[in-house]
């Protein structure tokens, strides 16, 4: 029997970005690549001020490269215009910050309701799938606390939940349990790699936890602008240290 080939949800091909500081350029992004397939979780190390940010904003499509290309799905993003652009993040790409980022005046419920209403969903639909999602991440109690109701790991469960609630194809964290005890950003951490296994997106975690980044499927460095594969490289033991 054939094995079957999943093409990548998401591909970085060739991605350089240089930001100018009067009349000094820095040269963030050197010809980055990176291919995601579906239910794929990597993590993306690196030290702060390589680029980690700036990499997953431009696989996002909240930013322009200077050069090379993101597809999605197959689907070359490079012409889209700004609203196609909208609606590919809406459509297929999930997002989750380091802060959760959850609208203070709304309850967890309607937090999650929201994004799918935005994307043409009917309201019962979207209050089941909110309901569903909280339930899953153990927040079901907790449907109708405003985000100052909530702890730091639970705000953060939302904000998971809102990230995947239109059925997203990739998920983009971004340092996600990094504002958290480690208890905590050990529970959450849990329940997003569940969240994904589930879901079967991919998913791209930046983490400066080698702990975390060693449960992945796959660890990429950051590295002078590009992204080199260290998975062999992590050193077994509670350590998880990168080799130099």
């Amino acid at each position: 029997m054939e094995q079957t080939i999943k093409k990548p949800v998401l591909s970085l091909k060739s991605i350089s970005r240089v930001f100018h500081q009067g009349p000094r350029k820095i040269s963030v992004l050197k010809g980055a690549n990176l291919d995601l397939s579906p239910g794929q979780c990597v993590a993306l190390v690196g030290p702060s001020g390589a680029g980690k940010s700036t990499l997953l904003h431009i696989a996002g499509l909240l930013e322009r490269p200077d050069s090379g290309g993101v597809w999605i799905n197959g689907e070359d993003c490079a012409e889209l215009s700004d609203l196609q652009r909208t609606r590919y993040r809406r459509q297929y790409i999930g997002v989750v910050y380091q802060f959760h980022q959850l609208l203070g005046e709304f309850s967890a419920l309607e937090n999650i309701v929201i994004p799918q209403l935005i994307n043409g969903v009917r309201r019962g639909n979207a209050e089941n799938r909110a309901r569903d999602l909280l339930r899953q991440l153990g927040l079901i109690e907790r449907v109708d606390h405003r985000p100052a109701e909530l702890s730091g790991g639970e705000q953060q469960r939302v904000a998971i939940a809102r990230s995947v609630a239109n059925n997203p194809h990739v998920l983009l964290a971004d340092e996600p349990t990094g504002n958290l005890d480690p208890q905590t950003a050990e529970r959450v951490f849990i329940q997003l790699l569940q969240v994904i296994q589930t879901t079967g997106l991919g998913a791209i975690i930046a983490t400066h936890n080698f702990d975390l980044a060693a449960r992945m499927d796959r660890i990429v460095k950051l590295d002078d602008g590009r992204l080199i594969d260290v998975t062999a490289q992590m050193q077994p033991g509670p350590s998880h240290q990168i080799v130099p």
